[in-house]
């Protein structure tokens, strides 16, 4: 049972973008092991307090992936 664990920093993304996400990967996977595998793959989204999560020993908020998205780096 393939199972595919998504981590996100919370409150980046709307409900509606999430089950995209969850669609999306399923239909990915179902494209590498086939139709027959779809009812036992799971994809967990799992999302990570504000402030939680760091790349190179710097904290990222909810604040900072949103500035990133809109194509501002620094927030």
């Amino acid at each position: 049972m393939p199972l595919v664990d998504v981590k996100l920093i919370e409150d980046v993304f709307t409900p509606a973008q999430k089950q995209e996400m969850i669609r999306k990967l399923t239909d990915t996977m179902m494209s590498i092991e086939g139709e027959n595998m779809r009812p036992v793959t799971w994809v967990v989204i799992e999302e990570v307090k504000s402030g939680n999560w760091s790349v190179g020993g710097n904290p990222l908020t909810t604040n900072d992936v949103k500035a990133l998205a809109a194509g501002n780096p620094k927030g």
